[in-house]
């Protein structure tokens, strides 16, 4: 067998009282795929960020082609070729695309920049791993694809042969993924070597040649990617077997949320047009689509993040004026937000103040915040939700994101809304997580809260909701019933495949 172009040797790292890391060896090969799968949590992230320099592991070593990497030095792993494309990206939206590239490429005593020099090579390479993307358009400007796109070709720009990707699909929609997946397996047969963290078994079991599976720190397992399937692999992951809960059939309530045209403009472009629609108690309402149509703007304005520039809201039955955060709390709505590190918690906060951080009145003497009331519900909220990575005066960015969320979910439904606005609640997380998120979702359901689920996972939303409808272009179909619902009609109205009749949209 030939030498492996890297090696892992027992690598041990700890975090205060939490093991991230413990005793973790593998290797990888030219030319191969491996995905490091595991729950959040597992220690996937803080093993490749050690592999890069960002963390100096307590034990253990690191060697690219037989030749041992310095510790906690980046640059150094650069300089050896390894690239890494983080979850959450690091470019600047206003540099342009070949800016963003050059961006800490040159000396900084260069008497002149490298600008055309980096163009050629830039294009070289984009049009070798077929990336192709604009050098000259501005970062901002680009799709949530586009820019990841772009984080690659950054990586590949600096003669990385061996590239890391972080859950590279968590922001993608599904042709993205797939789009992303296919040029990863182009780099690969062209000799590269690559390793992607991911939690999702479609993509592991269709794009890996081998995979590490990681669980409390340690590695539980690996397989050849065509000698298992998803069931093993989800169990190997939790240790235990994994089933989703179903939808049970149920009698809706009285009307709870009801939205009559509503419109968005913002910065000159309507982003809402006149859309409507309901939910009743006990009822789960899904709205799906592709990111981009308008979906994140009508959770904002929902979560009184922002306000509708002209339509009617209702509240049980009665009109309301605009939301802003604390009417809707007061209302008895909960918020899961799109994004959970800029919307739902603050990092640098421990896990018992953002657990209060919405209803500090309740955890409130005399203007004082009551920090033994505050860690009592937030211990009550990590045991019941099952948060992992602390304990109640943990930092919250210690967290895995699954754990985020878990977290975020127990603060809005540890005492029942009367209504929950979930967008994307199940995202980024792994399966074990997922199961426990729906669970969540629909015992708040049967407890006769109604939910309005906004996502982009087809399967989720088949799954939870009793009613779906699609928006696309800030526009909203009608609704159509989940179980008479499925894949390919979905994926229709996503489209935007639906027909008008009389001014009025129905879903075909």
């Amino acid at each position: 067998m030939s030498t492996p172009v890297l090696t892992i040797e027992g690598v041990s790292k700890r975090f205060g009282s939490t093991i991230a890391n413990d005793n973790i060896s593998l290797s990888l090969a030219k030319g191969e795929i491996v995905a490091l799968l595991g729950e959040n949590g597992a220690g996937k992230t803080t093993l490749m960020s050690i592999l890069f320099g960002h963390y100096v592991p307590d034990t253990g070593r690191i060697l690219i082609d037989n030749v041992e990497l310095p510790q906690g030095k980046p640059r150094a792993a650069i300089r050896a070729g390894v690239g890494m494309v983080h979850q959450h990206f690091s470019l600047a939206p206003n540099l342009t695309v070949l800016e963003n590239i050059m961006t800490g490429t040159e000396r900084l005593w260069s008497l002149q920049s490298q600008t055309a020099t980096a163009r050629k090579k830039l294009m070289a390479i984009s049009e070798r791993f077929g990336l192709r993307v604009d050098p000259d358009a501005r970062l901002g400007d680009l799709s949530v694809g586009e820019q990841q796109r772009v984080e690659i070709l950054k990586a590949l720009y600096n003669d990385a042969r061996i590239l890391i990707l972080d859950e590279p699909t968590a922001v993608l929609t599904q042709v993205e993924a797939e789009k992303l997946f296919s040029t990863l397996k182009q780099m690969a047969a062209q000799g590269l070597s690559l390793i992607f963290i991911s939690h999702k078994l479609d993509e592991v079991m269709a794009t890996a040649d081998r995979i590490v599976v990681l669980r409390g720190g340690k590695v539980a397992a690996e397989r050849q990617a065509s000698q298992t399937n998803k069931a093993e692999l989800a169990e190997l992951m939790v240790g235990h077997r994994v089933t989703r809960p179903t939808r049970e059939k149920s009698t809706p309530g009285d009307m709870a949320l009801e939205a009559r045209e509503i419109t968005l403009k913002s910065g000159g472009v309507e982003r809402l047009k006149k859309i409507s629609f309901h939910v009743r108690a006990g009822e789960i309402l899904g709205i799906i689509g592709v990111s981009g149509n308008g979906q994140a703007s009508l959770g904002q304005i929902l979560s009184g993040t922002s306000n509708r520039s002209s339509g009617e809201l209702l509240l049980f039955g009665k009109p309301v004026g605009d939301l802003d955060v604390a009417s809707v709390i007061d209302a008895g709505i909960g918020r899961i937000p799109e994004d959970r590190n800029r919307d739902g918690a603050i990092g640098e906060m421990a896990i018992w103040e953002n657990a209060v951080l919405e209803r500090l009145s309740s955890y409130s003497k005399h203007g004082l915040v009551d920090k033994g009331a505050g860690m009592a519900f937030a211990q009550e909220i990590i045991e019941g939700f099952d948060v992992r990575g602390g304990n109640a005066a943990t930092r919250t960015r210690l967290l895995s994101g699954g754990n985020m969320q878990k977290l975020i979910l127990g603060r809005n439904l540890h005492e029942r809304p009367r209504i929950l606005i979930a967008a994307q609640p199940a995202r980024g997380l792994d399966e074990g997580a997922v199961a426990a998120v729906h669970g969540r979702i629909l015992e708040a359901r049967r407890q006769g809260t109604a939910v309005l689920l906004i996502s982009e996972d087809l399967d989720e939303v088949i799954a939870l909701a009793d009613r779906i409808q699609a928006i696309v272009g800030g526009r909203l179909s009608l609704s159509v019933d989940a179980d008479e619902a499925d894949a390919r009609l979905l994926g229709l109205m996503m489209a935007g495949e639906w027909k008008e009749t009389s001014g009025t949209e129905h879903a075909i």
